[in-house]
């Protein structure tokens, strides 16, 4: 172990703080043995369904090591996005949380910069690489092993503290930390959300067909959305929350203080009757820094089309 290990994880941990991160966990950057059988056979039963890019870079996916070169360790954070309040469902679509405002890849990359680069100035240069549920990290799988969470059975990170509503995030780095330890499971017997799924995305514990999910349908889905979705979306047109918002660790989310995470007047203030006659222009003057771009104003059209 190298001398400064514990120093440089205390330094990085009191620095996750004061740059706004909820939690941050350290692992040792090596090949994630257990989840490598778990997403072979999630890939083999088609639970993807046509997000092909989760079959690609399956080495790169489970060794960060071949991901970042000389990486020892992994460090994962977790940002709160739980809104102050949620917008508006009377008469009106419902949208996932996590897309109330700007869009969070840019926002936490940037914050994970200005964090790493302080790290340097303290530390001196390492070697690191910044990810924001981009590239082929398995982001749950790492935050799990640094104790920030458990896997819930509706496949989230969830903390007894604070629930699941935060986005996850990574250094992968070539500095030699203390690594820390799994956290416990404390789902129990609870069933909420493979109960409240309206589309019986939950297959078993912990295991999504990811094909069945209305956040599938409505953000990866590039065709048609299949029948098998008729009267069980339940007015989302953007994402699901349904399995978040069951869980009762919830209880405990706390608003976030991130300013550029405050909703977006127009998804307040518009009803069912507008988004109906929603134009190319008016998407991208209101989604033009949000995650909802990604589905583009033909998908959300789509969406709208089918809630009606």
């Amino acid at each position: 172990m190298h001398p400064n290990s514990e120093k440089y994880t205390y330094l990085i941990k009191e620095k996750a703080k004061k740059f706004g991160f909820q939690s941050c966990g350290v692992s040792k950057a090596d090949f994630l043995e257990e989840d490598a059988l778990h997403l072979e056979k999630w890939l083999k039963n088609n639970f993807h369904g046509e997000m092909k890019y989760m079959e690609n870079y399956f080495d790169k996916r489970l060794d960060p090591r071949l991901l970042v070169e000389g990486s020892k360790s992994v460090i994962s954070l977790s940002y709160n996005y739980f809104p102050k309040e949620k917008i508006n469902a009377l008469e009106n679509y419902k949208i996932s949380k996590y897309a109330y405002a700007e869009d969070y890849h840019e926002v936490i990359k940037e914050i994970l910069r200005e964090m790493v680069a302080e790290l340097k100035e303290e530390i001196g240069d390492f070697g690191f690489r910044v990810f924001v549920d981009s590239a082929p990290v398995l982001e749950r799988s790492w935050a799990r092993k640094s104790g920030i969470g458990w896997v819930g059975k509706n496949a989230n990170l969830i903390t007894k503290q604070s629930g699941s509503f935060y986005f996850l995030a990574e250094i992968i780095c070539d500095l030699e930390l203390t690594a820390d330890h799994e956290t416990t499971d404390h789902c129990g017997t609870c069933r909420k959300c493979i109960d409240a799924c309206p589309t019986d995305a939950i297959v078993s514990d912990k295991i999504i067909d990811g094909s069945k999910c209305i956040s599938y349908a409505t953000i990866e889905l590039k065709d048609e959305i299949p029948d098998y979705f008729k009267d069980k979306m339940e007015d989302w047109m953007f994402g699901c929350d349904i399995c978040q918002d069951v869980c009762p660790w919830n209880r405990f989310s706390a608003p976030n203080l991130q300013t550029r995470f405050t909703p977006n007047e127009a998804l307040q203030n518009f009803k069912k009757g507008e988004w109906k006659e929603l134009t190319q222009e008016l998407f991208s003057e209101i989604f033009r820094k949000s995650p909802v771009k990604r589905t583009k104003f033909a998908g959300l059209k789509r969406n709208i089309e089918f809630l009606k």
